[in-house]
């Protein structure tokens, strides 16, 4: 008796059986997964918001009577200030670059990106070591026009403002140029079909088109401005993430650093939804059409076209990398000792550690929402990674506080029971990790969820029909195709913990400095043309995400 052939239906039907099978069967474990990559996070959060509901009514009357009033003003003044400059860098110089053509334009489009690669307190100690009235700018000014020169003080308000907007400026920039590209023939033609001139076009046209994501480049510069510490504690500027580390290492008040955090998320969560608002918008801006073609400068026009964006480089990023390498040169002989390859080390090793951690997250928190797209995982998927929105102060006070109180419950159990049970969760890397964790997740998760989208269905069905399940299938197939993402994940994770400053400042274990930590502490003590070795190995480093970014608009492009 003859076999009969199988009907491909049939089989396709099966097929498909078994695949929503085992993803009804896999929707078991996914909410858990995703609870429990959220729960570093859903503790900041909880332990925020007991601070801000309890907390000694005397502490809460002393920072609101003396502290708040004046790190609100300072805080504001500086987010406002920040972001009026980076705004209008970045935006003029999207629009020279996607509008104009001049010398050396091509390089600019993307040259004008690498001050991403230098911390803002990086840029900071720079300025104030080459520009203080004691430096070698007024010093060499002083011996050429007279001794009565006096230049505006670099330590003061507008200073800091100044070097955090040439550090900041190309969040928006990157923005508003994809904006002007995206805008297409179509806006300058209607442009032109009005008579307006070219800057009336700007004004009129393109810049309304593109405001909403000029928008969301200005509220990215409001949250780094928000988060920063290093850059005002650097200038010795009061902001709240400089208040919340006096509170915490000065006062060693606990209640008094959530009190500050708290207030300082509400201002975070406000840029944040700004943000979100525009981005939001931009989907209505764009005329699309092909590109338009770029008007040709020539003479003066063409010069001062090439000399504004070679200015700001100049100033942001090339004359900082020179004094750094000189100054470098200058105490290696000194400073290129134990303790230096020592805090290499450690920075070296706690990215490692992190990178590894935050993919395991990433990739955990992915699969589950793959496995069990519902309103729930996603939800959890969102509240993960909403730690990047959040200051590395807040986290480190917000990590530290239900760690300390499961370390005082588990010495408590002890006492009771008799046992003497010494338990540091707090002074180890625990509280440590968690917090890079809480904060760089989203950095890891974008990629990870980027290239597992790229696995479909279909792929994962015919895995299954060839005998590979479960982890065969994420070996044989899924790893393959992931591991671009992860290995993108990986290095902005590692630079990413390379240059963070509060987090490790404040919760490192005892005597784990890093190359951030020893900036901070050289700078701390004047020390300034010291602190450019550990710098300049920390600038090296973070060319790594800005060439992976400048990789990427070169695709986009």
């Amino acid at each position: 008796m003859s076999a009969v052939p199988a009907d491909p239906a049939i089989s396709g039907r099966s097929l498909r059986r078994g695949a929503d099978a085992a993803r009804a069967t896999a929707g078991r474990w996914p909410l858990a997964v995703a609870a429990l990559v959220a729960l570093p996070l859903v503790l900041v959060l909880g332990a925020l918001a007991q601070g801000a509901f309890g907390g000694d009514a005397e502490v809460v009357s002393h920072l609101f009577r003396h502290v708040v009033p004046g790190v609100v003003v300072d805080t504001l003044v500086l987010v406002a200030g920040v972001a009026l400059v980076a705004g209008l860098l970045g935006t003029g110089l999207a629009w020279l670059v996607s509008t104009y053509d001049f010398p050396l334009r091509g390089f600019y489009a993307w040259a004008l990106l690498l001050p991403l690669a230098a911390p803002a307190y990086v840029l900071a100690f720079v300025a104030i070591a080459a520009l203080d009235y004691a430096g070698p700018v007024q010093g060499w000014l002083r011996t050429v026009v007279g001794p009565e020169l006096r230049l505006p003080p670099i330590r003061s308000t507008g200073g800091v403002i100044l070097v955090m907007g040439l550090a900041l400026y190309p969040y928006v920039y990157l923005l508003a140029r994809g904006a002007f590209a995206t805008q297409g023939r179509r806006a300058l033609e209607v442009a032109q079909s009005l008579g307006l001139s070219p800057r009336q076009a700007f004004l009129r046209v393109q810049l309304p088109l593109a405001r909403p994501w000029i928008a969301g480049g200005i509220a990215l510069v409001a949250m780094e401005t928000l988060a920063d510490f290093g850059t005002v504690a650097v200038f010795n500027y009061d902001t709240f993430t400089t208040a919340i580390y006096r509170a915490w290492s000065g006062l060693y008040s606990l209640e008094a650093a959530l009190q500050l955090a708290g207030l300082l998320v509400v201002l975070v969560a406000g840029a944040l939804v700004v943000e979100q608002r525009a981005r939001a918008a931009q989907r209505h801006t764009a005329l699309g059409g092909p590109a338009a073609d770029r008007r040709r400068l020539r003479g003066w026009r063409a010069a001062l076209a090439t000399a504004a964006p070679a200015t700001v480089l100049t100033v942001a990023l090339v004359l900082p990398l020179i004094a750094l390498v000189s100054w470098s040169a200058r105490h290696a002989a000194r400073d290129l000792d134990a303790d230096y390859f020592d805090a290499a080390w450690r920075s070296l090793l706690l990215g490692l550690m992190a990178a590894a951690l935050v993919c395991a997250l990433a990739l955990a928190l992915a699969y589950a929402v793959r496995a069990r797209p519902g309103a729930a995982t996603r939800a959890l998927a969102r509240l993960a990674t909403l730690g990047y929105a959040l200051p590395g102060a807040v986290l480190a006070v917000g990590v530290f506080v239900p760690v300390a109180t499961l370390n005082n419950a588990f010495e408590a159990v002890g006492a009771r029971l008799g046992a003497d049970w010494p338990f540091y969760l707090q002074g180890t890397f625990v509280v440590l990790l968690m917090a890079y964790a809480a904060r760089f997740l989203a950095v890891g998760h974008a990629p990870v969820e980027a290239n597992l989208g790229r696995v479909t269905r279909a792929l994962d069905d015919s895995a299954r029909l060839l005998g590979a399940s479960g982890l065969s299938l994420v070996a044989r197939v899924h790893l393959p195709l992931l591991r671009a993402g992860l290995l993108t994940a990986a290095a902005l994770v590692f630079v990413d913990v390379m240059k963070e400053m509060p987090i490790t400042l404040m919760t490192r274990p005892f005597g784990w400095d890093t190359l951030a930590v020893r900036v901070f502490e050289l700078t701390s003590e004047g020390e300034w043309t010291r602190a450019a070795l550990p710098a300049l190995a920390i600038v090296l480093a973070g060319l790594v995400p800005v060439a992976l970014i400048l990789r990427r608009v070169d695709r986009a492009a």
